[in-house]
């Protein structure tokens, strides 16, 4: 909501909190489709984007979670040639995943094309990869895209969704990971956002049974910070095969790619496990 101060602020009502940031401007607003866009000048944070009221990114702080959804799983998985991205419409995440060299094809499968169109406009430095020979743009249902999906066609999946609500909850669902499942490798890796380790710590260890029993046999969730989310804390969860998450991360590979926040340092530290999260997953 934005007040008469002229600050935008997502609350979080169930976990009494709220954030704002200051606003110059409101620079568009729509109803698509699907949901309520809206894009505001911060004083502080550059560009906002939010969908249906919550906050999806800022031109200051998306780099973070941009690159912890992307480069985790691929430097984790042997070859990753096919990669898929459902949801991810701002073009954030694809543009990480075409830094890497090992990349053949990259599928951005978005149910809101007004999406990419608005950050093509308002946040180009994230879509600066769009014209890559690799990328491959599908506007659609991800849920139904995967479900038809030709067994073993892919190497690496991202689920860069919004909340588990609206068209975004069958993203968490053990039908969706078993799709997910026939249509990876043997050895291929699912990484999908998984909210806030401190405010969602449930669903994260629902996801995580979600994800075994759609034939997962080994998941790990890695957090970081991320300011403008709610609580400013946020977590990735990855699941494989106990051979393909344990392999040894290429981490002299990811020391090449621009990144501002991902090094191997900080893939390491996002995946020691607080305890009161270790507790709740029952590890």
């Amino acid at each position: 909501m934005q007040s008469e101060e002229r600050w935008f602020t997502e609350e979080c009502s169930a976990c009494g909190s709220a954030f704002s940031m200051k606003i110059t401007e409101k620079l568009h607003e729509e109803q698509s489709a699907v949901q309520h866009i809206e894009i505001y000048q911060t004083e502080h944070f550059g560009k906002l984007m939010v969908i249906d009221g919550c906050i999806m990114l800022t031109d200051r702080d998306n780099f973070i979670y941009h690159e912890m959804i992307a480069h985790p799983a691929l430097v984790t998985h042997r070859r990753p040639e096919r990669v898929v991205i459902i949801g991810g419409g701002d073009c954030g995440t694809l543009r990480e995943v075409l830094k890497h060299k090992h990349p053949k094809e990259v599928w951005q499968i978005d149910i809101d094309e007004r999406i990419t169109r608005l950050a093509e406009r308002y946040f180009p430095q994230l879509c600066d990869k769009n014209d890559d020979p690799r990328a491959r743009f599908k506007f659609g249902d991800g849920i139904a895209w995967i479900k038809q999906a030709p067994q073993a066609a892919c190497d690496v999946i991202i689920v860069d969704s919004t909340d588990p609500v609206g068209p975004a909850e069958g993203l968490f669902s053990i039908d969706f990971y078993r799709d997910c499942r026939r249509a990876l490798q043997a050895d291929g890796i699912i990484v999908q956002q998984s909210e806030s380790p401190l405010y969602h710590a449930k669903l994260i260890k629902e996801m995580h049974t979600a994800m075994r029993a759609g034939g997962f046999s080994m998941t790990r969730t890695l957090t970081f910070p991320q300011c403008s989310y709610p609580s400013g804390w946020w977590s990735v969860t990855m699941a494989g095969s106990p051979a393909a998450l344990s392999n040894t991360p290429r981490y002299q590979e990811a020391a090449a790619l621009d990144t501002r926040y991902y090094n191997e340092d900080v893939h390491q530290a996002a995946l020691s496990m607080p305890n009161f999260l270790k507790t709740i997953l029952g590890e």
